[in-house]
């Protein structure tokens, strides 16, 4: 379900990340990054022809998850576009390390999933193309 249209990225979101990720997208387009988000809520079945459509729009794409990186919703998203339409996709979640608990703002923050995060890994990743 697209929350924000955008003309530069697609972000696909999930979970926790939905709303931290509109956030975000508000901090990338006073940075002149026009972001789409889009909230992907069901990842298996993973909606195919809604990513497809998405990416092909604006040809860069974004997965954010409360997650590892691996095994989740950027690595559906990675497979699928792989297989049917190649497009530059960077997985924004948790890196390969053993899971915590503990408050769920604290472990945004920790893990940079919060809206600061976010949009700090963007822009690092949209300088550097």
């Amino acid at each position: 379900m697209e929350l924000r249209k955008g003309k530069d990225i697609t972000i696909f979101a999930t979970g926790l990340c939905v709303s931290e990720t509109l956030k975000a997208a508000e901090t990338l387009a006073a940075n002149g990054i026009d972001a789409q988000v889009i909230n992907i809520h069901t990842i298996k079945p993973l909606d195919e022809e809604l990513v497809l459509k998405e990416a092909k729009q604006t040809g860069r794409v974004y997965t954010v998850e409360e997650h590892s990186i691996i095994g989740g919703l950027g690595s559906a998203v990675a497979e699928l576009l792989g297989e049917k339409c190649p497009t530059k996709i960077t997985r924004i979640g948790v890196k390969d390390v053993f899971g915590e608990s503990g408050p769920a703002k604290e472990l945004l923050h920790k893990y940079e999933l919060d809206a600061e995060g976010i949009a700090k890994r963007i822009m690092e990743e949209q300088k550097s193309c």
